[in-house]
């Protein structure tokens, strides 16, 4: 009798800690939500990027190739922040990041301020990647500060 209850108590445990395989990705549903709740004037790509933009810039527009210094602040669907540049910028190769960027990037000139709701298909993909929960929506508020 105690053999079986050990058995039934291990797979008690082993199931309770098991990863949940239920789990459900961030849709463009809860984009579009998002983007009703806070009444934001938002265009979708082809990809399914969703993107506003406030400035537009007057300076150079990037291409999928250039280098470009960017002042960005990036967070959740439910406003918690999980990175953020200074106020300096950083800089990178647009062929260096993920998807959502080397799109988005390009949609403005320098100068240009605005913001990418980001799907997790052009992001960290269903598996995440560090702080990043696979299947975010990954919003940026961000400036091109330049084209370098």
């Amino acid at each position: 009798m105690k053999f079986y209850l050990y058995i039934i108590f291990s797979i008690f445990i082993f199931t309770s800690c098991a990863k949940d395989t239920n789990f459900e990705p961030q849709t463009e549903e809860d984009i579009i939500a998002y983007i009703e709740a806070n009444d934001l004037d938002a265009t979708r790509t082809n990809s399914g990027l969703y993107y506003v933009i406030d400035n537009g810039g007057s300076g150079t527009r990037p291409t999928s190739s250039s280098n470009v210094t960017v002042a960005y602040k990036g967070y959740f669907l439910d406003g918690n922040t999980f990175d953020q540049s200074g106020d300096a910028g950083i800089s990178f190769g647009l062929n260096q990041v993920i998807p959502g960027w080397t799109e988005g990037i390009q949609l403005f000139k320098e100068g240009g301020e605005g913001m990418l709701l980001i799907p997790y298909n052009l992001g960290y993909g269903i598996n995440g990647r560090s702080s990043i929960p696979g299947g975010a929506v990954l919003i940026f508020d961000i400036h091109l500060i330049s084209v370098n």
